[in-house]
């Protein structure tokens, strides 16, 4: 069996072994309260409800009028007790909703709709309305994916079933448990773009192969989708590799995968569009991982989005006193955390809780020039001379050696014997950057201002 892949990455330890047998069971939390960031994805949200009000389960509680918002719903049936800025992934503070669930339950989903019999911008604006973004980290708008600009042609819808990232297995249970979901709503994908089908899987979940073609089979997809086996490499599943390894296909620089005619969705978003479309029931829930030998039982479960990790009941997660690291999502792309009581948002696909054994607490050395970060650098950069570049404050020009190209994957990081924090140093470089932009565009409108 061939295997696709691409130049570059790494092969950490994959850790998947310690949840990829936990099926997805459900959790709520202990304090019946939800912590749901007002904005997650897309354009900044305004919240709708206010201090008091009462709100049901699937209701619309922030949005927008700009094409670029998603909406936000209320993950549980309660009262509106705070609006207030909180801790979220990533260490910011920002508006949340923060909702007591009750015991009624009431709901408001939408009316089911047949995506295949429907007009199409009824169905975009059901996947807008469901407040669909991408699940698998980037929390991108799915309703504007969806729906490219008349001249990119889409050729291939990838759906990305690599999940590379070490520890994490969510997208793994999924394929497992809700196979027919996952092909109805990459079927929906396919429909709406008028594209081909292929499920990209890499090789240590390559056993479920024959259950997912069973499923294509069965729906009668079998001329559509198809199943692409890509190696067990970090980092496969980021988009730009995924399109490489299947397609061969090499998206140039400041590019995205529809410039290459293709859309990369996530398992776990193409089961929020099924569920959009065939139950009327927005993103309110999310399948995640819990992993590590910091907590005392992984696990895979489902819960309520706004469930603070801190609020998940001790037979779900019990930390050990051992852990001396809490990741947001995988080890590799995510980010520590100061504390535990920071909410599940849409992009969520797991939390880490390390020892000191499983993690690299190391004190940086002088780098020293061993071109071991070039190499495995999936992106074919040079971090050498990007972060030499940022020390001198040479900024334009590390931005020209591929500063805002850096996929953030941490392969350069995992390889640095000098254990040189790369991707903590370009993260704050982009956000120099991206200030630096900021500034100009301000000067230029000013401009525009003073000259009428």
């Amino acid at each position: 069996m061939k295997l696709h892949t691409f130049k570059g990455g790494i092969h950490p330890k994959e850790m998947k072994e310690l949840s990829n047998q936990c099926p997805i069971t459900p959790a709520f939390p202990t304090t019946k309260t939800v912590t749901i960031p007002v904005t997650m994805g897309g354009a900044p949200n305004t919240p709708l409800v206010k201090v008091g009000d009462l709100v049901a389960k699937g209701q619309i509680i922030a949005t927008g009028d700009k094409f670029m918002n998603c909406p936000v719903h209320s993950s549980v049936s309660g009262k509106v007790k705070k609006i207030q800025n909180c801790l979220v992934t990533g260490n910011a503070e920002v508006p949340c909703i923060i909702i007591e669930a009750d015991d009624e339950n009431r709901t408001a989903y939408m009316e089911p709709l047949d995506p295949f019999t429907s007009d199409f911008k009824d169905a975009i604006a059901r996947i807008k309305d469901a407040g669909i973004t991408g699940m698998g980290g980037a929390s991108f708008p799915v309703h504007v994916k969806l729906n490219p600009p008349p001249e990119k042609k889409i050729d291939y819808v990838l759906l990305n079933a690599a999940e590379c990232e070490p520890y994490l297995t969510c997208d793994e249970r999924t394929l497992q448990e809700s196979t027919n979901k996952v092909i109805d709503g990459l079927a929906i994908c396919l429909h709406l773009v008028g594209a081909l089908g292929i499920i990209a899987l890499e090789e240590n979940k390559s056993y479920l192969k024959d259950k997912i073609y069973d499923e294509i089979i069965k729906q009668g997809y079998e001329d559509c989708i198809s199943i692409c086996v890509v190696k067990t490499k970090y980092p496969q599943g980021s988009e730009k590799f995924i399109v490489n390894a299947c397609l061969g296909i090499e998206i140039p620089s400041a590019k995205l995968p529809a410039d290459a005619g293709c859309i990369i969705s996530n398992v776990g978003t193409v089961c929020a569009i099924s569920d959009a479309f065939r139950l009327g029931m927005p993103l309110i829930e999310r399948s995640l991982t819990l992993s590590g030998y910091g907590v005392e039982k992984p696990c895979n479960i489902r819960v309520p989005v706004g469930t603070l990790i801190s609020d998940l009941p001790p037979e779900v997660l019990t930390v050990k006193d051992e852990t001396v690291k809490v990741i947001s999502g995988g080890p590799m792309m995510g980010f520590a955390m100061s504390a535990t009581n920071f909410p599940v948002a849409k992009g969520t696909s797991g939390v880490t809780f390390l020892t000191k054994e499983e993690t690299q607490l190391f004190e940086e050395d002088q780098c020293i020039s061993c071109g071991n970060c070039v190499s495995i650098c999936a992106m074919h950069l040079n971090p050498v001379l990007i972060l030499r570049e940022m020390k001198a404050g040479n900024y334009d020009k590390a931005k020209r050696f591929g500063l805002m190209d850096c996929i953030e994957c941490g392969c350069c990081a995992y390889g640095c014997p000098a254990h040189i924090k790369i991707v903590q140093r370009v993260r704050l470089g982009k956000g120099v950057i991206r200030q630096k932009m900021a500034e100009q565009r301000a000067k230029e409108a000013a401009a525009a201002n003073n000259a009428k």
